[in-house]
């Protein structure tokens, strides 16, 4: 069933109710739930034979409902959103408080949040009503960051929080450098935030629970390089943070995302509602159209069935019928068609199929519903849970690594490592696929403008956003250093108008780096063996149990 063990054990400790339930039991479980007769009122969103038909779909892994749906299908609770995106309305102590609010509801039904804070003043200017000076965005978004990090995510997982500012803003500056932690002292110590999130990957640090991103508008995109734009472009080759946000034309207004940001809007309060084609299952482009069809109709079903966590939540979920059916398995797709990490012929027929099939099933079915037409319909999330559940690669995410090193903490103080074979690479080694011939993430970033353009040639067919993370090098390498910001924003230039979005992880910039590539052979070697790590002290900054 479960093409690893990894995957297997993911789902018993996860998402099965008990220690006898199946995958295909969970597959039913969930189909019922959201499409089918849950109340005993025969009130079916969907045929008995398309319910049917997707619940082995998903038993074959090829179509992943997001994992809020996994997760409370047959509870009580049906929150079956993965995130919900706010806006600070004004710039009030009252709306502050009302985001703060808003932003504990959502974590506490186990969706992330996006929130964009760009209607914040400035910090330093006058308040006219009790006389003292505004404080700015970023206290804001540190107080949304503190309520992820004391709010488990609906009491089940490790919260995930995105902020956003406007290029334009005057603490736009501030912003940009506000997550360099290894340019930050911690009081009465010689040692820098970076130090003790390399020791303690949960020690607290500024927006360490949140990922953030810089908006770029039309101004951007019709103006020159810009101070703010090439700061961004050096951060991001430096740290990875902020990365980019683009919204232009009819999407300038498009300043929201989710945590992952594959959902775009214009709207607070609004939703994410995502599922995933597995391509890396599906045999023939009839049989992904008929699966796209009724993952469609799904996630349509989830629109009706879905519980909230407030009324202004309903009031747009009502308006935008917001969908984000995407794809996971694309690079196993590739490679067991001997392509290459680019776009080709054959991808963009099934990138149309995928297209125009999603928002022919979702209008039909919404009609039939009596629901507004979706203000969008694809959204390719990075699948990282449900990837593993299904044994493939994540998203349009490459293979990381054929094989790395992974390191832990056994108990807070001592580290240990183990030799790991990418499940994905290993099925595909097993069938006669070479390991030289496996592209991964850590190759590619060494072809940084080949990964971001396929993202731009994929952009093409998705009418929300594509959450991917770009690999790069080690900042102060041959291929990542202060030579390379001005032609890094030359290449963001030339691809950035037909991007939603951008972000970048230089090797090494977020201490702790759990895992790094080795040979192939040095893993399918050593694989099963748990080694102490003795090549260093086991506290190096002293904060370890901290």
């Amino acid at each position: 069933m479960f093409r690893t063990s990894y995957g297997e054990d993911i789902f018993k400790s996860k998402y099965a109710q008990n220690q006898y339930e199946t995958w295909a039991d969970r597959a039913k479980r969930v189909v019922n739930w959201v499409c089918g007769d849950m109340d005993g009122t025969k009130n079916h969103l969907l045929s008995k034979d398309d319910q049917a038909q997707l619940v082995q779909f998903i038993s074959e892994f090829k179509f992943m409902p997001g994992g809020r749906y996994l997760w409370y299908g047959g509870r009580e609770a049906r929150f079956f959103n993965n995130c919900y995106l706010l806006r600070l309305e004004d710039d009030s102590r009252e709306e502050w408080a009302a985001l703060s609010q808003r932003a504990m509801s959502c974590l506490m039904t186990g969706g992330g949040i996006g929130a964009d804070v760009s209607l914040c003043r400035p910090g330093g200017r006058a308040l006219r009503r009790t006389g003292g000076v505004s404080s700015g965005p970023l206290p804001l978004l540190s107080t949304l960051n503190e309520i992820g990090r004391n709010v488990m995510q609906g009491g089940s997982r490790r919260s995930a929080l995105y902020g956003s500012l406007s290029a334009s803003h005057g603490d736009i500056w501030d912003f940009l450098h506000y997550k360099n932690w290894h340019d930050r002292k911690i009081a009465g110590s010689e040692m820098t935030i970076a130090d003790a999130k390399k020791a303690d990957f949960n020690y607290p640090a500024p927006l360490d629970m949140m990922n953030i991103s810089t908006n770029y508008s039309d101004d951007w995109l019709h103006g020159n390089d810009n101070e703010v734009f090439m700061e961004n472009c050096k951060q991001a080759l430096m740290t990875g943070e902020p990365g980019f946000s683009f919204n232009f034309g009819a999407q300038k207004d498009e300043t929201l995302r989710n945590a992952c940001c594959e959902i775009v809007s214009s709207d607070d309060s609004d939703v994410c509602n995502l599922g995933s084609v597995n391509l890396a299952n599906v045999e023939t482009i009839e049989e992904f159209k008929d699966v796209v069809h009724l993952a469609s109709k799904f996630l349509v079903c989830g629109l009706i069935r879905a519980h909230l966590p407030y009324e202004k939540v309903e009031r747009v979920r009502q308006q935008n019928s917001r969908l984000g059916l995407g794809l996971m398995g694309l690079h196993e797709w590739q490679l067991k068609r001997n392509h290459r990490y680019e776009m080709n012929d054959e991808l963009k027929k099934w990138m149309k199929v995928y297209e125009t099939e999603s928002e022919r099933s979702a209008n039909e079915h919404c009609e039939r519903l009596f629901l507004n037409r979706p203000k969008g319909y694809r959204a390719i999330a990075p699948t990282g849970t449900i990837s593993i559940l299904a044994g493939t690669t994540s998203g349009v995410e490459p293979v990381y690594a054929v094989a790395y090193r992974r390191r832990y903490l056994t108990d807070g103080t001592r580290w240990k490592y183990q030799f790991v074979v990418d499940g994905t690479a290993q099925h595909l080694i097993e069938r006669g696929v070479s390991p030289d011939r496996i592209e991964s993430a850590v190759d590619l970033a060494e072809d940084v403008e080949r990964r971001v353009k396929f993202q731009y040639e994929l952009q093409k067919y998705v009418d929300h956003a594509i959450s991917s993370t770009i690999n790069l090098p080690e900042y102060g390498s041959e291929l990542n250093n202060a030579d390379h910001v001005e032609p890094f924003s030359k290449m963001l230039r030339k691809y950035g108008h037909g991007l939603r979005g951008l972000t970048f992880y230089p090797s090494g910039s977020r201490g702790g780096q759990p895992i790094n590539a080795v040979p192939y052979e040095e893993a399918a070697s050593k694989r099963g063996i748990i080694y102490e790590d003795n090549s260093e002290e086991q506290c190096l900054t002293g904060v370890c149990g901290l």
